[in-house]
């Protein structure tokens, strides 16, 4: 930690305000600190064993974040995101220039976005803690959800695989998202209860938790309507292998 101290940092507003972390997590105020990329994090970029991995992002924010105790995956998801492109911005700027295709004709163009134009999407007022309680519209049942955190995510995907190597042929990856997300039925925390729930659930009650898990999920907005041919359009920004490594003139 003290080495890091040699490089500038910069203090980063989180999308979920920290309201959706335990009281005694460092992020519980809202922000975290990283600090500017130099080349031994560019390092990390080029490491062709992380690539293969896919956790070279993880690896380049780990080494990025100040604040201690505080890992990449301990942020909930969409303050991840806001986390990368801080990071992304603080080492080559805000500008992005990219490939996208023209909604209009389907053809390639580049497009330059603003990263520092994405804005917040914050959670809705009123909400202290990562708990969020709703009645679903056929069942009538209470149900209580949270907010996933990138190491929930990653506990996910590892059960999903290994569900895979056992039948590959059918994949429950929304009924064994929904067991982690929801955290109590009419009161019920026990995890049989819930498991048994979500694997009977309607797919009307299904798609109105997820649509409210949606709602309220904080993030950062990757999404900007630019002009193409004097026509004004909403397009994503697309997360290609240039967002981390701009194109060098060296």
């Amino acid at each position: 930690m003290a080495e890091d101290n040699k490089f500038p940092t910069e203090v980063i507003d989180l999308p979920s305000g920290g309201k959706l972390y335990p009281k005694d997590s460092p992020l519980k105020d809202g922000k975290i600190t990283i600090k500017y990329m130099t080349a031994r994090e560019e390092d990390i970029l080029t490491s062709q064993n992380l690539i293969k991995k896919g956790l070279v992002i993880e690896k380049l924010l780990d080494a990025l974040i100040v604040t201690e105790d505080v890992k990449y995956q301990d942020l909930i998801v969409g303050d991840k995101n806001a986390v990368m492109i801080a990071a992304r911005i603080l080492a080559y700027g805000p500008e992005y220039p990219t490939e996208i295709i023209n909604p209009n004709t389907g053809d390639k163009i580049t497009h330059t976005f603003n990263l520092a134009d994405c804005p917040f999407k914050k959670i809705p007022e009123g909400v202290t803690e990562n708990k969020f309680d709703i009645k679903l519209p056929i069942s009538k049942a209470d149900i209580s959800f949270k907010l996933l955190t990138g190491k929930e995510e990653n506990l996910i995907d590892e059960e999903i695989k290994s569900i895979q190597k056992l039948n590959p042929q059918v994949v429950p990856e929304l009924t064994t998202r929904l067991k982690y997300v929801i955290t109590s039925v009419n009161g019920d925390t026990e995890q049989h209860t819930i498991n048994n729930f979500v694997d009977n659930m309607l797919s009307r009650d299904s798609l109105h938790l997820r649509q409210e898990m949606k709602k309220n999920a904080p993030d950062i907005e990757l999404q900007q309507t630019i002009e193409i041919e004097g026509e004004e359009v909403r397009v994503d920004i697309p997360m290609t292998t240039n967002f981390f490594w701009p194109d060098s003139k060296i």
